[in-house]
């Protein structure tokens, strides 16, 4: 079967790779569709620090279980549609033994340091299917991108009571700010990309800016009654971004960092003192794939909208490559396994 494998920094290709076998505790899922995360994106061009090469790309799933293994509870069903939860934990280390997984030490994410699913056929632990009966695989495909965004709220403690800014309108962007509306917060979507803003309205900002056409510090003082957001979310992983979140959060503010930065970043530390503000590190998901999937099947967020571009397993390497020549737009790509 064929599988799209980054073989190293700048180049991937389509391989041949054996059918996995479905072991104890485990299913089969024949993979329908899978979508590009930004975090391929940054391993293409060598700029994610976890990323092992070679690998079999792709985390963000909507399948179909199609084999079920030993020991699996009579609940799972052959030919139910699923997502895939991606993340596999040591179980032992600081992280997994206080409850939080997703920060394990040694996590292994598919497509990064374990191989993924871009490819028609992958073998999971049961545990790790959510399924759905209303949502069609594309839109599964998009529930593992929106939980990071959603665990990102809960780690910013988001209600109804703060005004929150989320810099950068990418798929985990707009994951965070769905939950942050879903919270009944005042939300302020900055992005570079007007499309993506206008995104961001049909999930419910209040605000949107584009800082290459308005001011961002002086917009966001008006929308936030001089005081600042309450809540800073950084999706983007630029120093630009990361300097403002910090510069720009309200005293007592809370700034949640979800992009990796690139390059280094210099900060005004004297702000952190000053403001007693608090910065906290948001990774991955942590029980978030129900609420998302029930917000999916609500019928709130644009699918379709998001959506830029669905390509054929063949057509994959020189999408990575135009996509990387090319950013500008892109909200979400997605490999379609049924289509010819």
């Amino acid at each position: 079967m064929k599988a799209l494998v980054i073989t190293e920094v700048g180049k991937t290709e389509v391989q041949e790779v054996e059918k996995p076998k479905v072991g104890k505790g485990e299913v089969l899922v024949r993979v329908g569709m899978v979508g590009f995360c930004g975090g391929d994106l940054n391993s293409f061009r060598g700029l994610f620090p976890l990323q092992e090469y070679p690998n079999i790309l792709g985390h963000e799933v909507g399948g179909t279980i199609e084999e079920i293994g030993p020991d699996v509870p009579d609940s799972i069903k052959v030919g139910t549609n699923v997502t895939i939860y991606p993340y596999q934990n040591c179980g032992t280390c600081k992280a997994c033994r206080k409850g939080r997984p997703n920060a394990c030490k040694t996590n292994k994410t598919m497509g990064v340091r374990r191989p993924g699913a871009m490819t028609r056929y992958i073998s999971v632990p049961y545990q790790d299917t959510f399924p759905s009966e209303k949502l069609s695989l594309r839109e599964l495909a998009l529930a593992e991108p929106l939980t990071v965004g959603f665990h990102a709220a809960e780690r910013g403690r988001i209600s109804a009571e703060d005004i929150v800014a989320v810099l950068g309108c990418g798929i985990v962007g707009m994951g965070a700010i769905a939950s942050a509306v879903e919270r009944g917060a005042k939300v302020i979507a900055i992005d570079l990309d007007d499309n993506k803003l206008a995104i961001a309205k049909k999930i419910g900002v209040a605000h949107t800016i584009n800082p290459s056409k308005e001011n961002l510090h002086k917009n966001l003082q008006k929308y936030s009654n001089n005081d600042g957001p309450d809540v800073i979310i950084e999706a983007v992983g630029s120093p630009a971004t990361y300097r403002a979140a910090v510069e720009e959060v309200a005293f007592t503010g809370r700034v949640v960092c979800i992009g990796y930065a690139k390059k280094e970043v210099d900060f005004n530390t004297s702000l952190f003192v000053q403001k007693e503000i608090e910065i906290l590190g948001s990774r991955n998901c942590l029980g978030d794939f129900p609420t998302v999937i029930k917000y999916l099947e609500a019928g709130k967020f644009p699918v379709d909208d998001v959506i830029s571009k669905v390509v054929t397993i063949d057509e994959a390497p020189q999408t990575m490559i135009d996509w990387d020549a090319n950013p500008v737009g892109i909200t979400k790509i997605m490999i379609d396994f049924d289509q010819a």
